[in-house]
């Protein structure tokens, strides 16, 4: 495990205590649990973004050639 010395404004400090208490958790665990759901969405991002890179147009027409022209289900309309 690693250690990192990070410096914050009083004012954030305060909030992130304040938040930490409010979950029952250490400011430690808080902080960590916050960087994982940030990284999490930006290597999503990433990943969903080379996905698309990867796409095939005509692949997807095709399959869409296959599906059955019916009628939208009610739960299915906006």
């Amino acid at each position: 495990m690693s250690t990192i010395s990070l410096r914050l404004p009083d004012s954030l400090h305060r909030q992130l205590r304040g938040l930490a208490r409010q979950e029952e958790v250490s400011i430690n665990q808080f902080v960590t649990t916050a960087l994982v759901e940030k990284l999490s969405a930006l290597m999503t991002d990433d990943y969903l973004a080379a996905r698309a890179n990867r796409a095939d147009h005509g692949k997807f027409e095709r399959a869409l050639s296959r599906v059955a022209d019916a009628p939208t289900e009610e739960h299915d309309k906006l």
